[in-house]
């Protein structure tokens, strides 16, 4: 039950392994396995694969080498606390992700999980888009680990490729550690990138930044890892909502993204907006005491220009807060666009 995709083309020189995310459920229960391979089958990027006897687990998880695997705790004859030993004394498996599957939400388990070795906890079955963001997050940390060391081998290897490694280097880099998504580092070089580019074709360029409704209340009312997984969730949000290769979205800095639009018209970049918007908003995470709305929200402010030599990123990034200063004030949960 898995679908394999070889990734084509190669740097000159020096190419670093393009690791595809890959999924090793777990479990004997052919309805759990059942209900996360449906979770997973629509994601172009996700292979899946599963093991339904936990005595082929730590065989098949060496042959497969995946980027996280799911683990349930409570199968016949196997402990899922000694699979995971097992796992972290291979040297095949040893940095590999281990996500706990638990029936229960108990922090006597969750303790015991993570004395192991695992590296997560989340009680079955999970909602899809926490599923997706988890298993992005982890694999994504583990993949730029992959491609790290490849990369230092590659270095050792030859002097010579020294350029060319750093690039891959500094794309790993561009990663916001704790989303997965752009960094701040990355969105100041793409914003300089589409300004350059606009100014040359005159095109307009749009920028979206967006803000977590009281955020502050519900880090202090769920606690930090809560409020880690919301950031997660959020940032799931926008990138589902990019169409374009060129579209990017950033972790601006704390509960605050960006969007990047290139050749998007103000009216372009409002539909956007709102559908994140709409989004975030219909998963109901509970942030009670955040009024109005009982809910985690966002804000989003909308800037759009055409880059010229008389105008700035400066100038779009504080047309765009202001705009975003208006939606705070206007009530929260809405996007509104600045004139420029």
């Amino acid at each position: 039950m898995s679908e394999v995709h070889t990734a084509a083309g190669a740097a000159p020189e020096i190419h670093i392994t393009p690791f595809k995310v890959r999924v090793l459920l777990v479990d004997d229960q052919l309805i759990i396995i059942e209900a996360v391979r449906r979770m997973l089958a629509d994601q172009g990027d996700i292979e899946f694969h599963y093991v339904s006897d936990p005595h082929q687990a730590l065989r098949s998880a060496e042959e497969l080498r995946p980027t996280v695997i799911l683990q349930d705790l409570l199968m016949p004859d196997v402990d899922g606390f000694d699979l995971i030993r097992q796992y972290r004394a291979s040297t095949v498996l040893e940095h590999v992700p281990v996500i706990v599957l638990s029936a229960k939400e108990e922090p006597k388990t969750k303790a015991q999980g993570f004395a192991v070795g695992a590296n997560d906890y989340m009680v079955k079955l999970p909602d899809k888009l926490e599923l997706l963001a988890r298993v992005r997050y982890h694999s994504g940390a583990h993949i730029s680990r992959l491609q790290r060391d490849e990369a230092f081998r590659f270095l050792r290897e030859s002097q010579k490729n020294l350029a060319a490694a750093n690039i891959e280097l500094q794309k790993l880099a561009a990663l916001d550690s704790l989303t997965g998504i752009a960094n701040r580092r990355r969105f100041d070089e793409v914003m300089q990138i589409e300004w350059q580019r606009g100014q040359r074709d005159k095109q307009p360029l749009s920028l979206l930044m967006c803000d977590i409704d009281c955020f502050k209340i519900y880090n202090d009312s769920h606690g930090h890892l809560a409020g880690d997984l919301c950031l997660k969730k959020t940032a799931a949000v926008l990138t589902e909502h990019l169409k374009r290769p060129a579209d990017l979205a950033a972790r601006y800095g704390g509960e605050e993204f960006a969007i990047v639009l290139p050749d998007t018209d103000a009216a372009g970049a409002m539909i956007v907006a709102e559908a994140c918007i709409r989004h975030l908003a219909s998963l109901d995470i509970d942030n009670a005491e955040a009024k109005p709305h009982g809910k985690v929200t966002m804000s989003v402010g909308v800037a759009t220009l055409v880059p010229s030599p008389s105008g700035s990123v400066e100038a779009l990034l504080t047309a765009a807060d202001s705009a975003l200063y208006a939606a705070k004030n206007g009530g929260r949960n809405q996007a509104c666009v600045a004139t420029v």
